[in-house]
């Protein structure tokens, strides 16, 4: 099996972002290719880390990460 994760880039890293899912906003810290495997069978899932007002991190789908107005 390969590596657990790897970043990617992105155009709106350290900008304040939207969280659609949420409606929460913050700063978008990483892009992360993870694997979530289980048994023999890969499977990766691009996540977005996003570091609220609280400064406490949180992770949402990629295609739920829009610039914050």
């Amino acid at each position: 099996m390969s590596e657990r994760y790897e970043y990617l880039p992105h155009r709106l890293l350290r900008q304040r972002v939207r969280d659609s899912a949420s409606g929460v906003e913050g700063e978008l810290m990483a892009v992360i290719n993870e694997n979530v495997s289980e048994a023999d069978v890969e499977h990766w899932t691009e996540l977005a880390y996003i570091r609220g007002s609280s400064g406490r991190e949180f992770t949402t789908s990629v295609a739920n990460v829009e610039a914050a107005d």
